[in-house]
């Protein structure tokens, strides 16, 4: 039972169990003794892969009577896969089976009375996953969750007896069918702010509409709450404006813990800390100057409920990151790099980051989130692959409109036109075959090939990958 007062479930099955989060969701609570069955339209690794090695039990496809085999349920935890049509939620439906969103079962059984929640436009995964790791090396065995999958975690999810959870708040709805913040269901009691900028135009058309969301989270804090916060970013200073919370800032400068004389080799990062005169040496295998902010951040937010420096500092030493985070996919004459940077803004922070640390031409391979391909982003493209020396981007992922959309998405030709406003190299190819042939082709020794965006291009990676080995 958590510190909400809630007893875990027996049984439970999950309806579109191959997410990485409800994979996650899934395997914490098998390994908290909960029975676990799922299903899914489909199972591919490594998600299939983990789940078989976890024990799980799941299959392909919608069938009411696998999900009711061996007894039924005591909760349904329905996904985006669970639209009202599906034969399972329907089933649940009708014999009064409890069913809820993952995103509420996290906040039901995972959240503890010290909820320290991660949230931002950007930085949020690896923050998570870091501070997390830090809690543990510290023994304080905390619950956490966050949306990728970790070098240095058995699972991106875990239920523990601890006193404290660690979870990434992201700011997108729950579901299709509740429009709720994620965040909202983690009921943050420690909050750390990395950054405020306009996302996700599919569910916030404005500006406002976005900020206004992380501000009534701030507002749902207790009173003797903290804030750990970046200085350095305007539209966390502008959130924060005017709030009665206790607020500690990380930053560059004139912050409460400051980061400075960084280092950055192919290796990793080397930088300080400084905080109230004393100055802690850092060093963290992962690839980004950007980095150094975040872990600064996670450094703030560690200290200030109690971990010693040294404990802290030990923990960053040895987190490995995070895949598809400027991960390397090749290491060699030509270095392949996979990163989830899926929107203008998060593509030019990781291109600017490769041009600092290679000498070698750059080229990317890029394929917006839903809300980047809405006309009204159009402006964010602006020179926002100024450090690419060639910009490819493929066939895009189909997306359904929303029954409140009036307009199309932007296709590939048309993204590619956007972007050659700004930057005159780059070119659509819809055949996948096709442009893993040119990125071999144009790559020469010393050169980047590096792949932007959520979804998984379909196998070009690899492809890529096996090409030049």
């Amino acid at each position: 039972m958590n510190s909400k007062g809630y007893k875990l479930p027996k049984k439970i099955h999950i309806i579109g169990i191959c997410g990485v989060a409800t994979s996650a969701l899934a395997m914490a609570f098998h390994r908290a003794g909960v029975r676990v069955t799922g299903s899914d339209k489909g199972f591919f690794p490594p998600v299939s892969t983990e789940l078989e090695r976890a024990g799980v039990s799941f299959y392909a496809g919608w069938h009411p009577e696998k999900m009711v085999a061996d007894g039924k349920p005591d909760l349904v935890i329905i996904t985006t896969a669970s639209g009202t049509q599906n034969p399972e939620t329907i089933y649940a439906r009708d014999h009064d089976i409890p069913s809820i969103g993952y995103t509420e079962a996290f906040g039901r059984y995972f959240i503890k009375r010290r909820s320290i929640v991660v949230a931002g436009t950007w930085g949020k995964t690896s923050s998570t996953a870091l501070l997390s790791y830090i809690l543990i090396k510290a023994g304080m065995n905390p619950s956490y969750m966050f949306g990728a999958i970790s070098q240095s975690h058995e699972a991106a999810a875990a239920i523990t007896d601890g006193g404290w959870s660690v979870f990434e708040g992201d700011e997108y709805k729950s579901s299709p069918t509740d429009e709720t913040a994620k965040f909202f269901y983690y009921k943050p009691t420690h909050l750390m702010l990395t950054a405020v900028s306009w996302d996700h135009a599919d569910l916030y058309p404005a500006e406002k509409d976005y900020f206004d969301t992380f501000e009534r989270l701030i507002a749902t804090m207790p009173e003797d709450g903290l804030i750990v916060a970046n200085k350095d970013n305007p539209g966390v200073n502008a959130t924060l404006k005017g709030t009665n919370k206790k607020v500690v800032w990380y930053g560059k400068d004139h912050a409460d813990y400051r980061y400075d004389n960084v280092d950055q080799s192919k290796a990793g990062l080397d930088f300080t800390v400084d905080h109230n005169g004393k100055s802690y040496a850092v060093k963290s295998p992962m690839l980004g100057a950007f980095q150094a902010e975040n872990i600064t951040g996670c450094f703030a937010m560690a200290h200030e409920i109690g971990i010693e420096p040294d404990v802290i500092v030990s923990a960053i030493a040895s987190f490995k990151g995070m895949k598809r985070r400027l991960e390397k996919r090749l290491e060699g004459g030509i270095t392949v790099f996979d990163d989830i940077a899926h929107s203008p803004e998060k593509a030019a922070a990781v291109l600017r980051e490769l041009r600092s640390i290679y000498d070698g031409k750059i080229i990317a391979v890029f394929e917006p989130n839903r809300g980047g391909r809405f006309r009204d982003a159009a402006s964010k493209y602006d020179s926002a692959f100024k450090d690419a020396d060639a910009v490819f981007i493929p066939r895009l992922t189909s997306q359904k409109k929303s029954a409140n959309e009036s307009e199309e998405p932007i296709e590939g030709d048309e993204l590619a036109a956007i972007i050659s406003k700004t930057h005159k190299t780059c070119s659509y190819i819809d055949d996948d075959a096709e442009l893993v042939e040119v990125l071999v082709g144009r790559a020469k020794k010393g050169d980047i090939i590096v792949f932007l965006g959520s979804h998984g291009f379909r196998g070009m990676i690899e492809a890529t990958t096996a090409k030049l080995t």
